[in-house]
């Protein structure tokens, strides 16, 4: 039972006159009395057990009248209302932004991608190419060929390969108006540069792009991995379109038997997925054989890639360790703009590197160098002006560089060989 005074009732206006009538209608009645507190009775029953609980409170009734509603807003409303709105509005926000960047962890390395997308789509002179967000995530690896510093001239010992490449590859890309009627003399879909470490290979892939005038896609095996089901085959999908957009493009992946090695049932299925999706876009039912798209793979150990991948390169070329003529002309290029003793006899020194790669050679002019730089060091340290400049590498430098090699070379070799031992 609710008891309200008649008399606060029939003063409160029309806004009371309502709220009442709505208690009436829910159930609730109202009796009069000569009192301004409000008693209510409040019976709770519970196991068959009732109580009752008497709560006295003072009310104090706002009148507002119903024309308050439709009077405009003052001014200091209108400005309290669009700030409250303005800091609901920012909240909101930055709390959607920081939830959407929580479910994706990578998202500001794509954006960071597509910023180093468009900027390299600018320096390579691409305009009117949209490009999807997959395609923006493989354009962060594109190399302007203009700023590739390797030329043919930086090559020394291979001119056979350089040969073959300029005459299968390079000119069916430069010339291609005089081989479009024919499949035949069309560039090949894939060359596999093989062979011993340290011999070259990375610099024929530049060197080919930079002659050839070609856009080059410096693909990373990373680059197509993503943790989202179905992300992978995408990025692996792009990365062709991409290609074909860009055309005459090369696509150049260094230790390819890591991403395309054999396949086999213990394959994750994700992997298998994207390899599968990877050739089929490579040379497939819907390959454009006149699209100017070149894969060029390099690696160490040509018995692990798949034979399907094998299939598709047919133009390999076997980058050995270098001859003794070979070994004599990388090391005038060297030493070229070095400063060296004019009786210094490359050919000797290119008899006693019997088995050293192009990379052997040249960390040992490193070394040889840096003995001029210790010498001088020392020398100085020791308060003796005699020299006021390092002295050129001479003969006998070259011989403690090589000794220093060939002994971390065999120790590395007896390690390699004490652990197939033990295994």
């Amino acid at each position: 039972m609710l008891l309200v005074s008649q008399e606060c009732l029939m003063s409160s206006g029309p806004l009371a006159v309502c709220v009442f009538r709505r208690l009436w209608l829910s159930g609730l009645k109202y009796t009069p009395c000569c009192c301004m507190h409000m008693q209510l009775l409040l019976c709770v029953r519970c196991d068959g057990i009732a109580a009752v609980t008497a709560l006295h409170c003072r009310l104090t009734i706002k009148m507002v009248h119903a024309e308050a509603f439709s009077r405009p807003l003052s001014r200091n409303e209108v400005v309290g209302l669009i700030f409250r709105l303005t800091i609901f509005g920012a909240v909101t926000y930055f709390t959607i932004k920081w939830m959407v960047d929580a479910i994706d962890p990578t998202r500001k390395q794509k954006v960071e991608a597509q910023k180093q997308a468009e900027k390299l789509m600018k320096q390579i002179g691409v305009k009117n190419v949209k490009l999807s967000e997959y395609e923006m995530s493989i354009a962060a690896h594109l190399v302007d060929p203009l700023n590739m510093h390797v030329t043919w001239s930086d090559i020394a010992g291979l001119d056979d390969v350089i040969t073959d490449l300029k005459d299968t590859v390079i000119l069916p890309i430069k010339k291609k108006h005089l081989f479009e009627n024919s499949r035949l003399l069309q560039p090949p879909k894939g060359v596999l540069l093989y062979g011993p470490p340290g011999c070259g290979k990375t610099l024929i892939a530049k060197a080919t792009a930079k002659e050839a005038g070609c856009r080059f896609i410096n693909l990373q095996p990373s680059t197509l991995t993503d943790k989202w089901y179905g992300e992978s085959q995408k990025l692996a999908a792009a990365v062709f379109s991409l290609a074909i957009k860009l055309q005459p493009s090369i696509i150049f992946i260094d230790e390819i038997d890591s991403f395309l090695r054999n396949r086999s049932s213990s394959d994750h299925e994700a992997t298998a997925m994207m390899k599968a999706q990877f050739m089929s876009l490579w040379d497939g039912l819907d390959t454009d054989h006149s699209c100017q798209v070149i894969v060029m793979g390099a690696t160490n150990r040509p018995q692990d890639l798949d034979s399907a991948i094998m299939r598709r390169m047919p133009t390999r070329f076997h980058i050995n360790q270098p001859a003794l003529k070979q070994r004599e002309a990388i090391l005038k290029l060297i030493l070229k703009n070095e400063n060296v003793d004019r009786h210094v006899d490359l050919l000797e020194v290119a008899q006693e590197t019997d088995g050293f790669s192009g990379s052997d050679l040249k960390e040992m002019c490193r070394d040889a160098a840096l003995l001029c730089v210790r010498e001088y060091v020392n020398s100085t340290s020791e308060e003796s002006h005699d020299e006021d400049e390092i002295r050129p590498v001479q003969q006998q430098d070259l011989h403690r560089a090589i000794e220093k090699m060939k002994k971390s070379k065999d120790a590395a070799f007896q390690n390699v060989l004490t652990h197939v031992c033990l295994d």
